[in-house]
């Protein structure tokens, strides 16, 4: 559904909230909900909310990433593997 046809005053959702949730789910769509003509709240399907903060995540990690590569925060990843098997050697003892 094209954002234009999913803006929706709030007196629609008081209206047909069991058929907009039906929607939304079945659909996996976004909805807009507006008070006094100005945008509030969006209405999400919990998957697509789930993939959203899951991108969000990752797109954190990766700018967190850039930033240590940036101050040279970094170790070969061969020297990282052999830490890593290290600390699983010492914890197996």
């Amino acid at each position: 559904m094209k954002y234009s046809q999913a803006i929706k005053p709030i007196s629609y959702l008081k209206a047909h909230a069991s058929e907009v949730i039906r929607d939304i789910t079945e659909n996996q769509d976004t909805m807009i909900i507006t008070q006094h003509g100005e945008a509030k709240v969006v209405v999400q399907d919990i998957h697509v909310f789930e993939e959203t903060q899951e991108s969000l995540a990752m797109l954190r990690l990766l700018a967190q990433s850039k930033t240590s590569l940036q101050k040279g925060k970094f170790k070969p990843a061969a020297e990282a593997f052999a830490n890593l098997a290290d600390r699983i050697k010492a914890d197996q003892e």
